[in-house]
């Protein structure tokens, strides 16, 4: 099976732009998606504000392959299905990106994608998963106190990631 892992990588940083800094996101400071927190935490090391601004696609990659992608296990998953759960845990945190999809298809939420969930994806309808899966993910979002601030980028995300998983999909 063929990754999707760069496609989904340059469909999801469309949705995450480039440089912000906003007071009213606790995120902080973000660049291309990546939080200065989440950043230094991959590097190791203090970041400034230049180096946050500096990050480029190439640069980030690495980190959204082994900390999201390989997190729930995108490459394990059906085409549009590994996009809508690569987005989500970007968004959201890998283990909740997970613990939704395996609510959505009954089986035991333990937040780990093992053989149980991966044959339970497989079973059904990949374009139902992803119905399912970005369903729940925007109730999830609009319990978020910060919705009010964020909720309508939020739902138009989600829904073009729907879209585009489904294409995906087919």
């Amino acid at each position: 099976m063929k990754s999707n892992f760069d496609r989904s990588l340059k469909l999801m940083l469309a949705h995450e732009g480039g440089y912000v800094c906003n007071p009213k996101d606790p995120g902080g400071m973000t660049n291309l998606g990546v939080t200065k927190a989440t950043w230094e935490s991959y590097v190791d090391h203090d970041v400034s504000e230049a180096e946050m601004r500096a990050l480029t696609p190439a640069k980030v990659a690495p980190l959204y392959k082994e900390r999201y992608w390989d997190a729930v296990r995108g490459d394990d998953l059906p085409a549009g299905v590994d996009f809508a759960m690569f987005d989500f845990a970007v968004n959201s945190g890998p283990v909740r990106a997970i613990r939704t999809l395996q609510s959505s298809l009954a089986v035991p939420t333990d937040g780990m994608i093992g053989p149980r969930t991966l044959k339970a994806v497989s079973m059904i309808e990949p374009g139902v998963v992803i119905d399912n899966l970005c369903r729940e993910r925007v109730q999830f979002l609009a319990r978020l106190s910060t919705y009010k601030t964020f909720g309508r980028g939020w739902i138009r995300r989600v829904n073009e990631v729907e879209v585009q998983a489904r294409e995906m999909a087919k």
